[in-house]
């Protein structure tokens, strides 16, 4: 039994050295934090030099008369709309404007980009195609 006790004794405290590591777990003198941002910059001399533009805003609209509350019972139904895919989007926002036009008369093949069509990748930040296809 010696060799089972010492085997299930390893396993136990490898699994506490790979629990996280929080700032309970070091020594009195030692904070972790909470993930909070600085909101300035510490300098050489130690001094805290405090950033007005790093310090956040919280942008909050008046409520005033607004009758939901902010809470959802875990007893409420799931959602019964299906995820959103690119094929229902376009389905929903450009098909019906495209049969509109086609029933209509005024579709044509070279003006795609009046449905949100963009012929290249110029001017834009991330590159769709080819660059950066997965291969």
């Amino acid at each position: 039994m010696g060799v089972l006790s010492t085997l299930m004794r390893g396993l136990v405290r490898g699994a506490d050295r790979m629990s996280e590591f929080t700032s309970k777990r070091g020594s009195r003198t030692h904070n972790k934090g909470r993930g909070a941002r600085p909101t300035g910059l510490r300098l050489s001399s130690g001094k805290f030099l405090s950033v007005s533009a790093m310090i956040p805003e919280f942008v909050v609209p008046n409520l005033e008369g607004f009758n939901l509350k902010p809470y959802v019972s875990y007893r409420a139904p799931r959602g019964t709309e299906p995820p959103l895919t690119a094929q229902s989007l376009f389905a929903e926002v450009v098909a019906p404007q495209i049969k509109k036009d086609f029933e209509e008369g005024t579709f044509s093949k070279e003006q795609l980009e009046k449905y949100g069509f963009e012929p290249t990748q110029e001017g834009k930040l991330f590159k769709l195609y080819p660059k950066n296809f997965v291969r």
